[in-house]
């Protein structure tokens, strides 16, 4: 197959064309403005050739990314339709900066790049696989980029069900494995694993994994090292032996061979992190059925976000920060009391069995260590608690009420002790004989206070410009917020082509030319990965085969930060 030439892009009410974005199989995206709510947006196309052989399969795509673009790392899909010359199009948002096929081909990811990039990108698969979709083509030209550089997955276009066995046409030989090769292809969540695995590698050795350099590295020499070639070590000293072995994990020959789950691979890089002494990236799943292998050894690292339903208060009740579920039993020896009085923790057990005693259920885990700290602190008497707006569980039968344990644990000590003596900060409650003493009004003391607060503050108001001095200089009206974000140069312009015999000659110029620019060029072959070359010429000459011949063309920025594709075909 080869290189076309972009289609017209449609007239689509509320949308203003800018530009081509990049060409597909059976698609062109373009970018276009959207005039409400003012915003730029990416508009997949399917081609009018091809809307009897992959209408269906291009609706399938819009739905399926519907369903799992709330994740962030999946790119959201904001409508679709049927354009006014009967073309599918989906909108989705627009992510400027470079894909990660562009960025590994300038360089090779840092290792702490490439674990931060790939674990989100690895959830957004493991959310995909919960809801019974494969991608099937996961490589990095399909992990875009947001205006905040942060990773997208998209292009689902031939996403299938899980365990079906639709034929793997479309894939993307250099990152599939053997088993998308066999005769019908097999499919299932290891061969995304694989896939993911093959674009981890790829983003750290800068190639595919079993491409070669110096060889060739057709589509059917790719399959035959997929298929025969262990995999080949990535020659990087800052590599450690535990990552290497997680990537040849994930692309044994085998499927069963690999992590049995996206999860298992993601915890795995989370593990090459905390080795390496690097910040920790969560992998974020949304399940409506959270599976409870995840909270084994998570270490708080995997969320997962359940769909709740929300059931209306008909107490109306205020939830109570006593009621609180507790992650474990309470540790008495925090609690402080005098010597000799019973653990509060008998009191806010009675009536649990010892496993939930033992499992913080209960009453102990409903009140934890705040029932605790409210017996340690309590400075009034029992009757002064408010029994009616403390919530009682009842658990396996009779339950003391809150009230009743703080009684409980103020009843135990001596004297009505509920704290240990000379402790600062802590109140003792009244001994016996101070009850007259406890009865003396104190209505004078609070208007004495009241009287005192009032002067304090006439003082403030009149003094304080005094003690503060002039009024404080106002901001500089010359120094401009700057945007954190680095601006994507536009694409190249005017980009033409030119046959001369077996020469075909490229040209194109450039829209906003600044000190340090370059390009970046490639004649795309078709089964064969696009090789790239850098130049400072607006022009190229190179032979004209296959006919016709097509170049991509990016502009590149100073800082490394390059442009939307360019393409063009000679003929």
């Amino acid at each position: 197959m080869t290189k076309r030439p972009p289609a017209a892009p449609p007239q689509l009410p509320g949308f203003e064309y800018i530009r081509l974005l990049g060409s597909g199989g059976f698609a062109d995206v373009f970018l276009y403005e959207q005039q409400m709510p003012k915003r730029r947006v990416a508009v997949k196309v399917l081609l009018p050739d091809r809307l009897e052989s992959a209408g269906q399969q291009f609706a399938s795509e819009a739905n399926v990314m519907a369903m799992l673009s709330n994740h962030p790392a999946i790119v959201t899909i904001l409508q679709a339709g049927m354009s006014a010359d009967q073309r599918p199009y989906i909108v989705m948002e627009h992510c400027p900066r470079p894909n990660l096929q562009l960025r590994y081909r300038r360089a090779p990811f840092s290792v702490a790049e490439t674990l931060r990039t790939a674990i989100p990108v690895i959830a957004a698969v493991e959310t995909a696989h919960r809801m019974g979709v494969l991608h099937r083509d996961i490589k990095p030209a399909n992990v875009l980029v947001t205006e905040y550089n942060r990773p997208a997955l998209t292009d689902f276009g031939i996403a299938s069900n899980a365990g079906s066995a639709e034929a793997a046409a479309g894939m993307s030989i250099p990152w599939s494995p053997p088993e998308s090769f066999a005769v019908p292809p097999r499919n299932g969540p290891e061969t995304d694993v694989y896939q993911l695995a093959a674009t981890v590698y790829t983003l750290l050795a800068g190639r595919a994994p079993f491409e070669i350099p110096g060889q060739r590295n057709s589509s059917a020499e790719l399959i035959d090292r997929a298929e025969r070639m262990p995999v080949r070590r990535i020659d990087r000293p800052d590599v450690p032996p535990s990552l290497e072995a997680a990537l040849v994990r994930a692309m044994a020959k085998r499927p069963e061979d690999r992590f049995p789950t996206a999860v298992a691979f993601a915890r795995a890089l989370q593990k090459v992190q905390i080795e390496l002494e690097h910040s920790v990236t969560p992998i974020d799943i949304l399940d409506d059925a959270p599976t409870e292998e995840l909270d084994d050894e998570n270490d708080g690292l995997t969320r997962v976000r359940a769909v709740m339903n929300i059931e209306p208060d008909v107490e109306g009740t205020r939830p109570s920060a006593a009621t609180a579920e507790v992650a474990g039993p309470i540790d008495d020896a925090t609690v402080v009391r005098r010597p000799g009085a019973e653990p509060v923790g008998d009191a806010r057990t009675a009536g649990t069995s010892p496993e939930q005693q033992g499992t913080g259920a209960g009453i102990g885990g409903s009140y934890g260590q705040n029932g605790a700290l409210a017996a340690s602190i309590w400075t009034g008497g029992v009757d002064d608690l408010d029994d009616a707006t403390i919530p009682s569980p009842s658990v396996g039968g009779s339950v003391p009420t809150f009230a009743a344990q703080v009684g409980a644990a103020a009843a135990s000590a001596p004297g009505g002790a509920t704290h240990a003596p000379g402790i600062r900060g802590f109140q003792s409650a009244p001994a016996a004989g101070s009850a007259k003493k406890r009865g003396r009004p104190v209505w004078p003391w609070v208007l004495g206070g009241a009287v005192l607060a009032a002067g304090l503050v006439s003082v403030a108001v009149f003094a304080l410009p005094a003690l503060l001095g002039d009024e404080p200089p106002e901001a500089d009206p010359t120094v401009q917020p700057q945007d954190p974000v680095t601006e994507t140069p536009p694409a190249v312009a005017e980009l033409s082509a030119e046959i001369d015999g077996d020469e075909a000659t490229f040209s194109w110029s450039n829209p906003d030319p600044q000190d340090g620019d370059s390009y970046q060029w490639g004649i795309d072959e078709p089964g064969s990965p696009i090789e790239f070359h850098d130049t400072r010429e607006a022009s190229v000459t190179v032979p004209a085969d296959p006919v016709p011949t097509c170049i991509e063309v990016y502009l590149v920025r100073a800082d490394g930060v390059a442009s939307p594709a360019a393409t063009t075909c000679a003929s």
